[in-house]
């Protein structure tokens, strides 16, 4: 419910700062520095960084900003919903401080417990890092296509399809109000980050934690995220955005408070098909859980007698499956988690590895469930965050998921092949990192066509 409110909210807050000429200003301060394309991407791409707090207001900010500035452009939807859906979560799945770091030490908790292994989550999180290679390359997958201008599949026919278009989007954008002011946009905006941060800080704070001379400042910061009641915090802080902007609008006396609730209200609307499908979604994947699907997967296929190394390989996948059948990454890791790695650390001392053996691979596990959860995400149909990508990119959701899967699955390819596989057998982990990253390259430079 919260998250429908958040949603509801903040199409309420882009509708008003459309219409008082807020965005104008921001297309306009935007459209100068973004001369092409590759500008124009690249500057999409940046905003994602820029937000790398929560996935959610990243893909509906960045997604609602940026269109206008990619149909000016001539930068299809399809690839504007493809960054914009491909550095979000990635971005919060890595990231020290996020909405989801507090889901994810919980899980690791769960699964350490079950192990009674005594390890700080956190600091299995951090080392787990290393081997978290779908998230890092497709960050970097993304700006090779950025940058090279070259795309492949159904992506590369929506390219090339939206640069040959006679597109109005330059004339609007050119033909808005002149006393269009950026900081009509950039003060509720602001107030949206600033506020969600807040949020999450004063909801999750803890006096005894916090005056803790033992830990660190980034354990405290994380500590205090993953207490925090994240999804209020961002309906707290999008419904004082909206207050902000209504603030802003009646101080510059661009729009009668009696203009300002219709463009609100008209808003709201325009967000009702993405809670319509997001409550189907969210339906579907309950019904996947509530007939133990996943866990009837993982069972029958932690039963088969394994290699310890093949566990990490066989983990991502599993997670890929899963998080494309349910369309959750959330409910992916709370499913695989405190199932995979008990399993694989039993596994691992079962077949005689020592201690110092076993934690490269359960590093490795711990990552591939991360991993494979944001992979089955990214070209699942079903997914909450595909799912307002596209709408917020204003992208037909089908056209979306099949322009996307094809570089979803190359990347995950590379991934498993080039990075989980290799660790596990023993491969250094920034050796494998770089060996993927010119595959891509190479992928990319002799498979993409310039657009």
């Amino acid at each position: 419910m919260q998250i429908i409110v958040f949603t509801l909210i903040i199409g309420g807050m882009l509708r008003l700062i459309t219409a008082n000429g807020g965005m104008c200003g921001v297309v306009n301060w935007l459209s100068k520095r973004a001369k092409g394309p590759r500008s124009g991407q690249l500057m999409t791409f940046i905003m994602d960084l820029c937000m790398f707090f929560d996935d959610y207001s990243n893909t509906l900010v960045v997604g609602n900003t940026m269109r206008p500035i990619s149909d000016k452009l001539k930068i299809s939807r399809e690839k504007l919903s493809y960054i914009v859906d491909s550095t979000s979560a990635p971005v919060v799945a890595i990231a020290f401080v996020t909405t989801w770091i507090g889901a994810e030490l919980s899980y690791i908790q769960d699964g350490l417990n079950v192990i009674g292994l005594q390890a700080n989550a956190y600091y299995v999180f951090i080392n787990s890092l290393k081997y978290s290679f779908y998230p890092i390359l497709t960050l970097g997958f993304v700006l090779m296509l950025i940058f090279s201008q070259r795309d492949f599949g159904p992506m590369f026919q929506a390219e090339r399809k939206a640069r040959m278009a006679t597109s109005n989007a330059s004339e609007t954008a050119d033909n808005q109000k002149e006393n269009s002011h950026l900081t009509d946009a950039l003060i509720p905006l602001l107030v949206l980050i600033f506020g969600t941060i807040i949020g999450l800080f004063a909801s999750g704070y803890n006096h005894e934690l916090w005056n803790n001379p033992t830990l660190g400042f980034m354990t405290k910061i994380s500590a205090i995220i993953g207490e925090a009641n994240s999804f209020l915090a961002l309906m707290w802080s999008s419904l004082l955005s909206l207050l902000t902007a209504i603030v802003v609008t009646l101080w510059r006396g661009s729009l009668k408070f009696s203009k300002i609730m219709e463009e609100v209200i008209e808003g709201i609307k325009t967000m009702l098909n993405a809670v319509l499908i997001l409550t189907m979604a969210w339906s579907i994947s309950l019904i996947t859980k509530d007939m133990h699907t996943a866990e009837f997967v993982s069972q029958l296929l932690l039963q088969w007698s394994l290699s310890p190394v093949l566990v990490p390989m066989l983990t991502f996948i599993l997670a890929a499956l899963i998080g494309f059948s349910t369309g959750t990454s959330w409910g992916t890791m709370a499913i695989l988690y405190h199932l995979i790695l008990p399993a694989s650390w039993m596994l691992c001392i079962s077949d005689g590895m020592s201690v110092g053996a076993t934690i490269p691979l359960f590093y490795n596990v711990v990552a591939s469930v991360l991993a494979g959860a944001v992979m089955g995400d990214h070209y699942s149909p079903i997914s909450d965050t595909t799912i307002m990508s596209s709408l917020a990119s204003g992208c037909d959701h089908l056209q979306h998921v099949r322009t996307q899967m094809p570089y979803a699955i190359t990347v995950g390819s590379v991934a498993a092949l080039i990075g989980v596989l290799p660790t596990s057998l023993g491969l250094t982990s920034w050796i494998a990192f770089l060996t993927g990253l010119a595959a891509l390259a190479v992928i990319v430079r002799f498979v993409g066509k310039k657009v």
